[in-house]
């Protein structure tokens, strides 16, 4: 006789994560799930420990869904005496929003009485959710829910303030949404017929993403989704099992997997509950402690005994061969390591009055169109009266001002300063720009102005001086020269700001900055090129820190770690490069900053095997760095390029980073 089993699924958030959950997150979440098991005219499930009640008669209120779990040959008896057992692993203290939670506990149960798994969009909500940057960034929120207070914990956020970042708000909202869900969940409400009492416990510190397996399909589970795994199969009666745990938490907690790092799967079986002794026949085990390493689901491993030391060693031989680190890092690269990963800017502030009264000339001697809505005078008397004196304050301070009071540029002044830029765009040919986008390149060194960009893109000039610039470079003319020059000083000076550097290499800007740079870099004035270089190596010096700092933490770094198509932006890029290299036969300085461009825009790249190799080999790239050290077709001077530590430059990139 068989007896049917049920999955009853409740929202957690009651609407609210369908709601707010692309808003907040990017992505849709239909709901925080919480599930309990029917069967034998019984729900159960975990919260304050395991609960008992009439199905659909629990503080949850009726299911959302009612899923068929299929029917399971097991008495009720012995059903009974298994959950029993599990009473003492599923206790309060265990709880974790993220870890180990009510859906850990049905799905052992479905296990157990059908040898099937809940649903995927159930199991998998906490690591879809920890996959967003918003997840990630609520994680710390999350895991202090479970963690006892300490004398250096941080204090709970206050409610947001009226001006607070629309980004602050959403996160202070998120988190007083997932604060009344842990309520809920951890709520045992009023329990008609209520289990065995369980008295509520102060959450203990949770080491590490530790899976409790209590049965061999949860183990099944466990192994296909994780690429490594280490199990630990344990006893309560096991001296050496409680020596060795602590470390085993540890290692969790370092080399566990993250939604933003690669890393094991860590489970935990005793052979004491539930049907864990199963798993450890399956496998050979017969003594505790023994740990056992799978790499895509498949035993590689074996370590018997409270070793440490080995416990380590193995597990970091795994994550070795399960997740390969990139194959530059076992290369010596002296020259590029010691190159600086700052921006090249362009900081020299010139007499703000003096560009001015160049630009008021301009303005004054222009035949003023009819389409723009504002005069010559209005203007200039936002140029005089705003734009002049906060760069002046700012840039040009009396000798002996504190830095610490410097003026930094409002939105208000961002905002009317964009209006006029727009209207000088219409108004004046682009020779007699040159001035306006100075300014601006100037103001750039503010980071206030870099975050305004990025937080206002409608407004922001950038946009508005590229459409100048495109046309100037597709045809390159005398009047155009000193705007696209200033134009690539500008957009330099916009990675002085980490926030308006990602916002350059995002989308559309990204798009119109490359259709200005790639030309630019092999345009026929040397000013041009050098500043086109310049802007070269700030995009690729932006993605090599991130590789490096990825690197040095352990941090996962793929190609969508960098955004969408980058591998074929980064491809474009390294073609221009190295023609700008093959072309450039006498300016050290310009072959310096472009052989460092490629230098970054190969080492570490995720898509180094797949994209750029080929590119190198079709373009190559050895034999045109390798040119310019040598007088011939490559270098017009004897000897070839004379500095010493371009010199080491060049020849290191072509000898160990090309094909």
């Amino acid at each position: 006789m068989t007896t049917p089993v049920k999955l009853y699924v409740y929202d957690l958030s009651n609407g609210m994560a369908r709601q707010l959950s692309r808003q907040l997150t990017g992505r849709q979440i239909d709901g925080i799930w919480h599930t309990s098991v029917v069967v034998f005219n019984n729900e159960i499930f975990y919260g304050q420990g395991i609960s008992i009640t009439q199905p659909g008669k629990s503080h949850h209120g009726t299911p959302m869904q009612i899923l068929d779990m299929g029917e399971t040959a097991i008495d009720e008896a012995t059903f009974t005496a298994w959950l029993s057992e599990l009473r003492n692993h599923y206790t309060a203290d265990k709880y974790h929003l993220l870890e180990f939670n009510c859906n850990s506990f049905t799905n052992d149960c479905v296990g157990f009485l059908t040898g099937a798994s809940i649903p995927d969009f159930i199991k998998d909500l906490p690591t879809d959710f920890l996959s967003t940057p918003f997840g990630q960034s609520l994680r710390p929120t999350i895991d202090a829910m479970y963690r006892r207070p300490t004398a250096n914990a941080a204090p709970v956020p206050a409610p947001s303030a009226p001006g607070q970042p629309p980004q602050a708000v959403d996160q202070q909202t998120a988190a007083a949404i997932i604060q009344a869900v842990q309520a809920m969940a951890a709520s045992r409400g009023n329990m008609p017929n209520g289990g065995a009492s369980v008295t509520p416990q102060q959450p203990n510190p949770i080491a590490g993403p530790i899976h409790i397996i209590t049965n061999n399909p949860s183990f099944q589970s466990f192994l296909r989704t994780h690429k490594a795994a280490v199990a630990f199969f344990t006893s309560q009666t096991c001296p050496p099992c409680r020596m060795i745990e602590p470390v085993f938490e540890s290692l969790a907690e370092e080399r566990g997997f993250r939604s933003d790092r690669d890393g094991a799967g860590f489970a935990k079986i005793d052979l004491g509950v539930g049907t864990a002794n199963q798993v450890a026949g399956q496998y050979g085990v017969r003594a505790t402690p023994t740990f056992i390493f799978f790499l895509n689901g498949q035993k590689v491993d074996e370590l018997k005994g409270a070793d440490a030391a080995e416990l380590r060693s193995q597990i970091n031989l795994l994550l070795f061969q399960a997740y390969p680190p990139h194959p530059h890092t076992k290369l010596s690269l002296p020259s590029i390591q010691a190159l600086s990963l700052n921006p090249i800017l362009f900081t020299q502030v010139p007499a703000i009055d003096t560009v001015l009264t160049k630009l008021s000339g301009f303005i004054d001697s222009a035949s003023w169109p009819t389409s723009v809505t504002q005069s010559q005078s209005e203007v200039k008397r936002v140029l005089v009266s705003s734009v002049s004196t906060y760069l002046k304050g700012r840039f040009a301070p009396p000798v002996g001002a504190a830095k610490a009071n410097l003026p930094s540029a409002t939105a208000t002044l961002l905002q009317s300063w964009s209006h006029v830029t727009k209207t000088l765009v219409t108004a004046l040919p682009i020779e007699c720009l040159f001035p306006l986008v100075d300014m601006w390149r100037v103001a750039l060194q503010d980071p206030a102005v870099g975050v305004w960009l990025a937080a206002f893109p409608a407004q922001d000039p950038i946009n508005i001086f590229f459409p100048n610039a495109i046309s100037a470079v597709q045809q390159p003319s005398k009047q155009s020269r000193n705007y696209v020059l200033t134009v690539l000083r500008l957009l330099s000076n916009g990675f002085s700001s980490p926030v308006s550097a990602k916002w350059l290499l995002t989308g559309a800007v990204r798009e119109r900055l490359t259709q200005v740079v790639v030309p630019s870099l092999l345009h026929e004035d040397a000013a041009i090129r050098t500043a086109a270089a310049s802007l070269a190596f700030n995009c690729a010096a932006y993605f090599q820190k991130a590789r490096t700092e990825a690197v040095r933490t352990g941090k996962r770094w793929s190609a969508e770690s960098e955004g969408e198509d980058m591998g074929d932006w980064q491809v474009e890029i390294a073609s221009a490069v190295v023609e700008a290299i093959d072309r450039e036969r006498e300016n050290e300085e310009v072959v310096h900053r472009l052989a460092a461009s490629l230098a970054f825009l190969i080492r570490l790249s995720p898509v180094h095997d797949v994209q750029l190799v080929p590119l190198l080999e079709v373009l190559q790239a050895k034999q045109v760095l390798k040119s310019k050290l040598a007088k011939g077709t490559g270098w017009t001077a004897d000897g070839g390029i004379a500095k010493q530590d371009i010199r080491k430059l060049v020849g290191e990139i072509s000898d160990k980073l090309c094909p």
